[in-house]
């Protein structure tokens, strides 16, 4: 099992950035990728941005593209989100998950929701206009 916890939300006004984290804990050397993904209300949960765990393989949804940024530090066991220029439309409780393993290989960046195995609790962020 994978835990793992997210911390960073808050409010902030549009034009703004905000750095979230994902710490991860358990076996995370069964961890293949870590993956960020939001959801709205009223709205399904959306993939953001991803990242492999041992190599540096990125993926974004086109939506954030050029504004966020994922990385990681594996010494810490963390992954970051930096999500700049903030849009009210950018509001939603943001998710950390992971995907495990057993079920990739390759150069392959999970970025499906059901390619994760793991997920943490959330953190909210709401931009103001």
């Amino acid at each position: 099992q994978v835990q793992l916890v997210e911390s960073g939300g808050g409010l902030v006004q549009a034009g703004g950035s905000l750095r979230l984290s994902c710490a991860a804990s358990g076996r995370t050397n069964s961890v293949y990728a870590m993956g960020w993904f939001r959801q709205a209300p009223g709205k399904e949960r959306e993939f953001v941005a991803a990242i492999r765990w041992s190599r540096d393989n990125t993926y974004y949804a086109d939506s954030v593209k050029g504004r966020v940024t994922i990385s990681r530090d594996n010494a810490k066991n963390t992954v970051y989100l930096q999500i700049n220029s903030l849009k009210p439309e950018d509001t939603a409780v943001y998710y950390c998950a992971a995907a495990d393993t057993r079920r990739w290989s390759g150069n392959y960046v999970p970025r499906n929701r059901y390619e994760y195995d793991y997920w943490g609790q959330g953190t909210q962020v709401t931009v103001s206009s």
